[in-house]
């Protein structure tokens, strides 16, 4: 049985904290910010966690991390 690839796109975009603690960024904050207003620009700041539904759809793309 050949080894599963990992995604190293996931591994850039996301944290993996625990075996169900997986963290993000919000989108938005790289570009065009000058019309976007201070208090938006703060809210993009945020580091969330991802949902439990998209969980288990990040722990196939990367199978060797837990």
């Amino acid at each position: 049985m050949c080894k599963l690839k990992t995604s190293k796109s996931i591994l850039k975009r996301f944290k993996f904290k625990s075996k169900n603690k997986i963290l993000r960024r919000m989108a938005g904050h790289s570009h065009l910010l000058q019309k976007k207003s201070s208090k938006r620009k703060q809210k993009l700041r945020k580091v969330l966690n991802v949902k439990k539904v998209n969980i288990l759809n990040l722990k196939f793309k990367v199978p060797y991390i837990h």
